[in-house]
């Protein structure tokens, strides 16, 4: 039986690698270690995307990305993390126009599934808030952020508290609010020159320079993207969905974290109450109640109106089957959460207190497998 070939594509702001650091580190080898167990072959790419640009120009990546490394036969999987799940839904639609044509590319008839893993599917009010003045220096301190705990572990302490600080008020960010946040991102992008590289810039100066998914991944703009992209009834379509509750001051005495997780916890509260900003005309989910009833069916039970994982609605997040759902944040669901005790290292970005675990990670991994070598079978 000929390989699968399976292209994991990063979210916003995400990468392949960074540096030493590999994105999909956990989920690539997760998977490919459930196929060797089903004794099935996998060929695993990561796809090497722009990492804020808009959705048609990362589909238009992805799909160079799987014309040069597809061969001429075997199942294909589209697994998308975030707007990378977004980027893939667009790239299997029968409605695909990436480049002026709407010709269908030769791998298209072996495309077997498309796994989404907390895709916006009907925006983020988030995205609306990036969109702003204050929105823009938040992406951007964030990102550099990101560099910083990758690269060193985190930033120095004293620096993370003032930049906490400016980042908790940010709904009121005004003036003087947002002249600190320039200088403290400043500071950080300054403390990385001992420790950086030209790849990391890169990441920055791209972020910087071209932000276009921001604005097409708002309620609104969704709302547009839903109405113009048809789903491929050829294909199976499966999503991993999760929430984390508001973290409380009680909840992370609770915990015991790294000094920069403690620290990004207040970071992280910002986001979710961002995210949980919704309109009443551009509602983040389905139709009716038919996110309700995925969720009941798979939790026991319906989550609050404004649960999501701090980036993402989790009502958001359900399209095709529901495989999986659960408490975790939006970066814990790809690997990057806080557990000493697995063999393979793990890197919790942004700390959130919700107790994602592996046990709970290697169970989503068992779902979404299966959904794959489902959909090859049928």
């Amino acid at each position: 039986m000929s390989i699968a070939r399976i292209y994991l594509s990063p979210g916003f702001f995400g990468f392949s690698t960074l540096g030493s650091y590999d994105y999909f580190c956990h989920v690539r080898d997760g998977i490919r270690r459930r196929y060797q167990e089903a004794g099935r072959g996998a060929e695993i790419h990561v796809v090497d995307v722009h990492p804020a640009a808009s959705i048609r120009r990362r589909a238009a990546m992805l799909v160079e990305a799987i014309a040069a490394t597809a061969g001429d036969d075997g199942p294909i999987h589209l697994v998308g993390h975030s707007t990378g799940g977004i980027d893939a839904r667009l790239v299997a639609s029968p409605t695909m126009n990436l480049h002026g044509t709407s010709l269908a590319p030769c791998w298209a008839k072996r495309l077997r599934s498309v796994t989404t893993i907390n895709a916006p599917h009907y925006g983020t009010p988030l995205a609306s808030f990036f969109a702003t003045l204050s929105g823009q220096r938040l992406l951007y301190v964030l990102s550099a952020l990101t560099v910083a705990v990758l690269k060193v572990g985190a930033p120095p302490l004293a620096l993370s508290s003032s930049l906490v600080a400016s980042i908790a008020g940010i709904e009121r960010a005004v003036g003087i609010r947002l002249r600190v946040i320039d200088k403290l991102t400043d500071q950080i992008v300054r403390m990385l020159d001992s420790a950086t590289s030209d790849e990391v810039y890169e990441f920055l100066r791209k972020v910087r320079a071209d932000q276009g998914a921001v604005i097409q991944l708002s309620p609104e703009a969704m709302d547009l993207f839903q109405a113009g992209v048809e789903d491929n009834p050829w294909v199976f379509y499966q999503c991993v969905a999760s929430y984390t509750p508001p973290p409380t001051l009680l909840h992370w005495a609770r915990i015991i974290v790294p000094p920069w997780t403690s620290m990004s916890l207040p970071i992280f509260a910002t986001l979710q109450r961002l995210t949980a900003l919704e309109h009443d005309g551009y509602r983040c989910a389905p139709p009716g109640n038919a996110a309700d009833e995925s969720l009941r069916s798979v939790l026991g039970a319906v989550p609050p109106d404004d649960a999501n994982d701090g980036v993402v609605p989790i009502r958001s997040q359900i399209w095709g089957k529901l495989v999986w759902a659960g408490l975790g944040d939006h970066l814990d669901v790809v690997g990057h959460y806080h557990d000493d005790s697995d063999e393979s290292p793990h890197m919790d970005w942004l700390g959130s207190g919700s107790g994602f675990s592996s046990e709970r990670f290697e169970a989503m991994l068992d779902a979404v497998c299966h959904g794959l070598l489902e959909a090859e079978r049928g």
